[in-house]
């Protein structure tokens, strides 16, 4: 069945990356998607199980975790099993009962299985990952070029190529995220529609994350389509953010005593002692305040393992991708430039995720292992802004991809720079 399992996967996979890219780079896209998903299924018994990198402990926890659900199962029938069903399953139910889901088919621990069904969310993401460049203005070769780069980076091949939760929490993010910066351009019912189930899974695999969508996705929803300068963009930040505050301190409902008391043990002087014990922990000195020596807290966070870091063969290696991580936030950097001349409401929908993000990361950071994982979503959105330094620009507009295709019965539209249709 397991086998059975990978090869519906691997279908599942090329199809959405054919029907989910441009037409023009298919081709392209497929071949490298299909790597990927069977990189990861390599990975699994070349890299993981075989303790040959000497890391993981986690991805043998949730499997485990797969195997109570699936024994809960059948002594009690099929159902969604949570923390109030099963207190072992704490914050990460939807990875536990889909591996379940995967057990029960297999009729016992299936590994592979559920490898695969990770592998194939990974590539899913990309797909999105490409999706979203397109809509926050790269072109069809520059989101390509993300996808190929997000697809084959070192972190998240690895905590794809087994029982992690990593990549359900990245595809949950990340896609609840572009469905908020859609809506900046082009209100529509369903968006919210969608974003609601997707909020809700990302609260069964990392719940703090769903809060750091929250200010984002309220812009989106606002269906604010353009900032024209500086104070307008802080005003609307600023209203966005009163009301949210205004709302939790009104009606102190279970999600908001839920944030403040994820962040109280994210903060908490033991929790960060017990990161900070670890293989890769790191001491600030910051008199024991979550707050204290920030700036420094923020560098590591986004920053770390620095070439001169000692530490274990996989902090070694995670080294190569920090350099690349290197590489895509210079050219960030350049384009967010470009799109705060283009498009400041999306800029600003990335910005109120990454920012807010990053600080909250920050205020726990105590172990360079721990955070090089917590980050990839931060990546993976900054991301986004690289694939727009990268598209090509004529007269300080977006040059249409070579040979645009022509919808379905009908002709090919002119590309028009939005400046110029505006006026």
């Amino acid at each position: 069945m397991e086998v059975l399992i990978v090869i519906v996967l691997a279908i599942v996979v090329v199809t959405v990356a054919r029907r989910g890219v441009d037409a023009s780079q298919a081709p392209r896209v497929v071949p490298v998607i299909l790597a990927a998903y069977l990189a990861r299924l390599a990975a699994l018994y070349l890299l993981q199980r075989n303790q040959l990198l000497g890391y993981g402990g986690d991805n043998l926890g949730y499997e485990r975790l797969g195997m109570m659900v699936a024994d809960r199962w059948q002594r009690e029938g099929l159902s969604f099993v949570s923390a109030d069903d099963m207190p072992e399953v704490l914050s990460v139910a939807v990875p536990a009962n889909v591996f379940a889901l995967v057990i029960t088919l297999n009729g016992g621990l299936a590994t592979l299985g559920c490898t695969a069904v990770v592998a194939a969310l990974a590539c899913v993401l990309c797909v999105v990952v490409y999706r979203f460049a397109r809509l926050v203005g790269a072109d069809a070769p520059a989101a390509f070029r993300l996808l190929a780069v997000t697809a084959f980076m070192p972190s998240f091949l690895l905590h794809t190529a087994d029982t992690y939760k990593d990549g359900f929490n990245a595809l949950f993010t990340v896609g609840a995220l572009a469905l908020g910066v859609s809506m900046t351009r082009r209100f529509a019912l369903w968006k919210p529609l969608a974003i609601a189930p997707l909020l809700w899974a990302l609260w069964y695999v990392r719940p703090y994350m769903v809060f750091t969508c929250v200010l984002p996705l309220a812009l989106g929803v606002s269906g604010l389509r353009r900032l024209v300068s500086l104070r307008t963009t802080v005003l609307a930040v600023t209203a966005l953010l009163g009301a949210l505050l205004l709302a939790g301190s009104a009606v102190p409902g279970p999600a908001v005593q839920s944030m403040e008391a994820q962040l109280d043990t994210g903060q908490s002087d033991i929790v960060r002692h017990n990161h900070q014990a670890k293989g890769s922990g790191v001491r600030f000195d910051d008199g024991g305040r979550a707050w204290g020596e920030l700036h420094t807290k923020v560098l590591y966070t986004l920053l770390s393992p620095f070439p001169w870091t000692p530490g274990s063969r996989v902090l070694q290696l995670g080294k190569i991708d920090t350099c690349v991580w290197y590489v895509l936030l210079a050219y960030a950097v350049a384009g967010a430039r470009r799109l705060w001349r283009r498009d400041r409401a999306v800029l600003l929908v990335l910005l109120l995720f990454l920012v807010p993000t990053t600080v909250a990361f920050a205020t726990g950071m105590a172990n360079i292992g721990l955070t090089f994982r917590q980050r990839m979503p931060i990546v993976m959105v900054a991301s986004l802004l690289a694939a727009v330094a990268w598209t090509r620009e004529r007269d300080g507009h977006p040059v249409p991809p070579a040979g645009p295709q022509a919808p379905p019965g009908g002709q090919a539209r002119p590309f028009v720079p939005r400046q110029a249709a505006a006026r």
